[in-house]
């Protein structure tokens, strides 16, 4: 293959492309999701047929939808499977077989994820279907159902993509199995794979086929990976022993010369020359003729700590403006992956937000509650991306972290449509956000370093200096919004990044004044400093700021409101202190949450990679310090029991713990006190069916189970 370098060239814009052919059949109602959709709308084929495992809602949220409309608008015929039966190849043969390919996703949630808890159990409900009923999708969708696509029509090319593709391009450690698993690409045997936001890659694909390319020849696309051997023309750089060769994070200098930067030492720290040879010439390669070789499938699954190490890299490669291709082998093949896509435009944002979509659900689910619809139907994306680079968060990995913004005039223009045409809307917006409420229009203030940068995170040990965090634009939008005839209210329901809202205060009293209905979900997940560095978040001090300026503006609009904070359990880098702490913290301040969110290792997150390994990707690993991690069910149900230190069903695991950590002197009646001594009939042991209750006394031995039965609580006079 030839390598060229169009890195100067800029992508080909979204929406440039001749119509294909079949665009002279128009706009379809709805994506036909049958034969007789097809025949009303006089298809006798569909050119690409998604398949997805949610319910099909005609809504820009729901990437199936998005990507189905803005292959509409290309001129091809779209069909859609969605949550098809996959135990018979019958159901793929619904819209029979497309003329140049299967989309294929798990739906906008990794099916593992939607189908789990964070305990391994089946959940029993489903956002995104119907009536919210679970068990409409397969455990890992994606190879599920590429299997059915080549089982109902061998040969035609199947492409996956969407979250579940996307986090699992590469050998990934699988929570609920508990082990290393390959690419998704090499266990669903599809032919390309389709990663992070997928339309420049998706429509390219299309267009090529469209006109008779072979899909093996689609191998210059970035945001794309397949499986094949080494492309000829490319230098390789072995990267497939621990932090070698060099270092990783040295960042090149962005004020040099554009030549000047092609030719300086990689983030690695050796000259390309010095690397491995697979070149064609003497001549130092550019970034884009190099691919860094990541430890094989075979290696990371036999060494955590390798593992590790493929994740640093990996995250290293992520800024599309310096990330380079990775290769990986398993077994006798390797899997090749391009580097990410260039983002879009807000020009490309505004024409791809305003398709024609029918923002509700297919026509088939009428009289059908679909929870995931209800909760977004009256909402606006005005953004894409997350600079926050949180560890245990995968829209980073997805999205990438440039923020990409809609207009104003675009959102402005959504919000009229809503008011006018969705049913049941009764003026209010229920959010005005994207993955973080508050980064619109924020980006670096150089393209130059931007380009350069290889942090994972803008804001974390601190906020970057050369971040522009100006929350005028925002605020604009929002009394913009607020004007327009027939619009009640709007809500902000995305979460709020408060280390950069402390920088506007403006921005928080336009929130808290007219923005919030009573309450507020923020989420400083810990407050203690191990677990926090490791989650790449703000310490709590940041979150007190926000607070007393968020009452303080709520005060003065005569409101009363309250911010609702969210904290992870069990999460890599915590101890039984760590949450003890967290729990103090929550006791002083008056909170008993509801429900808890215990840490999950999703697909390739740089918290998975410290779960599975015990090192932490962010430094350098051979550095050998080992991160504390919960991996025992009995510890993490403790880690949960501490966020819920006001449930009597947890007070046996909670007074044993604090016994064991020498805390007694927090177990008693008193209002310093985190438990009582006593336990209500019909909780903790006895609601478990255990042995009966035992009568506390501190010189019991440690280990023991103790509980008082009284009938009464204790007395409220307690000190």
């Amino acid at each position: 293959m030839r390598v060229v370098d169009k890195s100067s060239e800029g992508p080909r814009p979204l929406f440039s492309y001749r119509p294909y052919w079949a665009h002279r059949f128009g706009v379809a109602p709805f994506l036909p999701r049958s034969r007789a959709e097809m025949d009303e709308l006089g298809w006798e084929s569909c050119d690409i047929i998604l398949v997805t495992g949610d319910a099909y809602i005609d809504h820009p949220s729901f990437g199936m939808a998005l990507i189905g409309r803005l292959l509409e608008a290309h001129g091809f015929r779209v069909g859609i499977l969605d949550q098809p039966a996959w135990d018979a190849v019958s159901a793929f043969r619904e819209l029979g077989a497309p003329n140049l390919f299967w989309g294929v996703t798990g739906g906008n949630m990794d099916s593992m994820v939607n189908r789990y808890t964070s305990d391994r159990r089946m959940r029993s409900d489903d956002a995104y279907s119907p009536n919210g009923i679970g068990g409409l999708r397969p455990d890992r969708s994606v190879t599920v159902y590429t299997k059915r696509c080549r089982e109902a029509y061998p040969g035609v090319p199947v492409v996956i993509g969407g979250i579940e593709a996307s986090l699992r391009r590469i050998a990934h450690y699988d929570y609920w199995s508990d082990k290393v698993r390959r690419s998704v690409l090499v266990d669903s045997g599809a032919d390309l794979l389709v990663y992070g936001n997928a339309e420049r890659a998706i429509v390219e694909i299309a267009h090529r086929l469209g006109a008779g390319k072979d899909i093996s020849e689609i191998r210059d696309l970035r945001g794309t990976a397949f499986v094949q051997s080494t492309p000829f023309g490319f230098t390789e750089i072995d990267s497939t022993s621990i932090d070698k060769p060099g270092r990783i994070d040295p960042k090149p200098n962005p004020y040099a010369m554009e030549e000047e930067r092609k030719e300086a030492p990689c983030e690695t720290g050796q000259s390309p020359s010095a690397a491995p040879l697979l070149q064609i010439s003497r001549a130092k390669p550019t970034r884009a003729q190099q691919v860094i070789r990541l430890p094989s499938f075979e290696q990371v699954s036999r060494d955590p700590t390798l593992y590790a190490h493929a994740s640093r890299i990996l995250h290293r490669e992520a800024n599309p403006g310096n990330a380079r291709a990775l290769i990986q082998r398993h077994g006798q093949v390797e899997v090749w992956i391009n580097p990410p896509p260039i983002p879009l435009t807000a020009t490309e944002m505004d024409t791809l937000y305003e398709l024609p979509f029918q923002r509700i659900p297919h026509p088939t689910y009428e009289g059908k509650r679909i929870p995931a619809y209800e909760m977004i139907k009256f909402s606006v994306t005005i953004m894409r991306g997350c600079f926050g680079g949180c560890s245990f968060c995968s829209i980073t990995e997805h999205e990438g972290r440039i923020i990409q913004s809609r207009s104003e005039q675009s959102i402005l223009k959504e919000i009229e449509h809503i008011r006018d045409k969705t049913p049941g809307f009764t003026g209010i917006i229920s959010d005005l956000g994207g993955p973080t409420a508050n980064m619109y229009r924020m980006a670096c203030k150089s393209r130059e370093i931007e380009s350069a940068c290889r942090l994972p995170s803008c804001v974390y040990p601190d906020i970057c200096d050369n971040l522009g965090t100006d929350h005028g634009p925002l605020i604009r939008l929002y009394r913009k919004a607020r004007a327009i005839p027939g619009i009640k209210r709007i809500f902000v329901a995305s979460g709020v990044r408060y280390d950069l809202a402390v920088r506007s205060p403006e921005w928080i009293k336009e929130l808290a004044q007219h923005h919030t209905g009573g309450y507020l979900k923020i989420a400083p997940e810990h407050t203690e400093s191990g677990p926090l560095s490791h989650m790449m978040k703000p310490g709590i001090g940041s979150y007190d700021r926000f607070k007393a300026l968020f009452d303080r503006y709520s005060q003065e609009a005569g409101k009363e409101q309250y911010l609702i904070p969210y904290f992870i359990a069990a999460h890599p880098g915590t101890t039984d202190e760590d949450m003890l702490n967290l729990a103090l913290w929550l006791k002083r301040n008056g909170f008993r949450p509801d429900q808890v969110q215990a840490f999950l290792p999703s697909p390739m997150a740089t918290a998975t990679a410290m779960y599975h390994s015990g090192k932490n990707p962010l430094s350098p690993l051979k550095m050998d310090k080992s991160v504390p991690v919960v991996k025992s069910l009995e510890q993490r149900r403790l880690h949960k029991a501490f966020l819920r230190y006001h449930d009597a069903n947890n007070w046996p695991i909670l007074r044993d713990a604090l016994r064991r950590m020498g805390r007694e002197d927090l177990i008693g009646n008193g209002k310093h006190h985190l438990v009582p001594s006593w336990q209500p009939a019909g909780t903790g042991m006895e609601r478990e069916g255990k042995r009966g209750p035992i009568p506390y006394s501190p010189r019991i031995r440690k280990g023991t189970a103790l509980t008082q039965h009284t009938g009464l609580p204790p007395s409220s006079s307690g000190k």
